[in-house]
């Protein structure tokens, strides 16, 4: 695989179909504080985010450099801001075993108000796509604003991520002694540890990406322009023998009752069960908070057993939230690892060509071989389908039910379906 993503060129097909449009598509020099000040600028409006100021955008183009930046302008208008943004870089994303396998990372698409209508999300979304796949990266990932987007380039919602609310003064710890050590802590004192930390719960589950410094720094203390930074505080957790193991951060937001504090939780890593019980024990024991929000957590979250009353840690919301779009069938099916062995032939359809064909998955011994084949299929599915089962989700049989895959369904999810959910606990 190239792994000189920055730099690569525009995508030509995408280049002409914005110039019919009458615009422009380039890439931006992010070496070029008033051309990515632009940019920049462009992707906070374009999800109606105040505009930054000159300490965030700073801080913005030295998170953002490494990334491959991309816009489209119009020559026409009076400003040279873009009217379209999208930027993107190889992540490596856990897939079940445990292999972190390169993934093309798309993240900041915005169009301009002023210019819907005229295609410049097909053409930087099918840009991204066929960039990816020349370079060899075998799949694409992204993070939604909205859900009904995505699925006509093939992607499928392959994790959920819940939203939990635990009423801290009716229920009562109930997961036992919890041993360890917790203590507050500065971001600055631990940036080094706890970007470790992260690493490690990262690669530890899938559905997880590996963090660029950028993503995994606001996880552990506020960036520039966050809302009441002062409010921000970090805990950590380390082992009775003194390993760190786990981190969480999070705000305090006030009360007209001052008994009635709410924890909102910027992120909890743990990379052991031990830190897992003890930091939520933390947060739920804490004096003068009524509740605790955390958002981004698993819809397998242990907390109802952790409490004395189970309605009293309840999911606020359930929704999408990692979307998976396979380019490369064999090289990310024998990727992953299976909890199963089996064999089934999948057709796959794929209206934009990457990944259709006839495929016979063979998995022995939870290790895969895929190879072509013109056999009858066992089951038949569009790429978007294949991507939401991908990570072992139990999502196929829903996706029967609505039509969007056919065939032995059983021997699908069985083959594919995880004992423990995929989780992706952050957005980027």
């Amino acid at each position: 695989m190239n792994q000189s993503y920055e730099n690569a060129p525009v995508d030509e097909q995408s280049a002409h179909e914005v110039e019919d449009a009458g615009l422009r598509l380039a890439l931006v020099d992010t070496s070029d504080a008033d051309a990515f000040d632009g940019w920049i600028r462009a992707d906070f409006r374009g999800f109606h985010g105040g505009a930054p100021s000159k300490e965030v955008l700073e801080e913005s183009r030295g998170h953002l450099a490494d990334r491959r930046t991309t816009a489209v302008y119009d020559d026409d208008a009076p400003t040279a801001e873009p009217v379209g943004t999208v930027n993107s870089w190889i992540a490596p994303l856990t897939v079940p075993g445990g292999v972190r396998l390169d993934s093309w990372a798309i993240s900041s698409v915005t169009v301009s108000p002023t210019h819907r209508r005229r295609g410049i999300a097909r053409a930087l979304l099918g840009g991204e796509l066929r960039t990816a796949h020349r370079l060899g990266v075998p799949l694409a990932i992204l993070t939604v604003s909205e859900s009904v987007i995505y699925g006509r380039w093939g992607f499928g919602p392959a994790t959920f991520s819940a939203e939990w609310r635990v009423d801290t003064k009716r229920v009562r710890w109930a997961g036992g002694a919890t041993g360890g050590r917790l203590s507050f802590t500065e971001p600055d004192a631990y940036r080094e540890t706890g970007l470790a930390v992260l690493d490690a719960a990262m690669a530890a589950r899938p559905g997880e990406i590996g963090l660029s410094p950028y993503l995994a720094e606001r996880l552990i203390g506020p960036l520039k322009g966050s809302d009441h930074p002062d409010r921000f505080r970090l805990v950590r957790y380390d082992s009775p023998s003194g390993d760190p193991e786990g981190f969480v951060s999070f705000a305090l937001k006030a009360h007209d009752d001052f008994v009635r504090h709410t924890v909102e939780v910027n992120h909890l890593a743990a990379t052991t069960d031990a830190a897992l019980r003890a930091l939520w024990r933390f947060l739920l024991e804490m004096d003068l908070v009524s509740e605790v929000r955390a958002w981004t957590r698993g819809v397998d979250e242990p907390l109802p057993a952790l409490v004395s009353d189970l309605r009293g840690a309840a999911v606020a919301s359930v929704q999408d939230h990692l979307w998976v779009r396979i380019l490369d069938v064999p090289a990310a099916l024998t990727a992953r690892r299976y909890e199963r062995d089996g064999e089934l032939v999948l057709d796959v359809t794929d209206d934009l060509g990457f990944a259709a064909g006839r495929y016979r998955l063979t998995v022995t011994d939870g290790a895969a071989t895929v190879s072509e084949t013109s056999d009858a299929p066992d089951v038949t599915l569009p790429v978007a389908s294949l991507g939401s089962v991908y990570l072992g989700h139990d999502f196929a049989r829903a996706l029967a039910v609505a039509g969007r895959i056919e065939g032995d369904v059983a021997a699908l999810d069985a083959l594919f379906r995880t004992a423990v959910p995929p989780r992706l606990s952050t957005w980027f």
